[in-house]
């Protein structure tokens, strides 16, 4: 029997993963579509807002998946919005990038005036 806490982490990575299909299946239809339109954009949202409905909504608390979780409330909200298509394009794909940005400087650190830890060898 699977505890309680092992279902909510089940619960919460299954919603997640939902955040970043919707997220990537969004993104990859504005960066390759040749000629965009807000009717194919509703389209694709409504496509693949079945995918993220199926799964329950769960509260997150890290700010990388928190910022997932409100870009994604965006491109929905952007469905019913009366902006430019290129507009809108523009916003997400920014908004998508300072996310990517945000993912990596935490993985890849650079150190600073590393010439400095070998002087002492010399």
């Amino acid at each position: 029997m699977a505890s309680q806490k092992a279902i909510d982490n089940a619960m919460r990575l299954r919603y997640v993963r939902a955040l970043e299909r919707f997220h990537k299946s969004i993104i990859s239809y504005l960066s390759t579509t040749a000629v965009l339109s807000k009717e194919g954009y509703a389209k694709k949202i409504e496509s693949a807002l079945k995918i993220l409905q199926k799964v329950e909504e769960i509260a997150l608390y890290k700010g990388d998946l928190q910022e997932l979780q409100k870009l994604v409330q965006k491109m929905i909200a952007y469905k019913q919005s009366d902006k430019e298509i290129e507009e809108m394009k523009e916003d997400i794909l920014y908004l998508s990038n300072q996310l990517d940005k945000t993912k990596n400087a935490r993985r890849y650190k650079k150190e600073k005036h590393s010439r400095s830890i070998y002087e002492e060898w010399e």
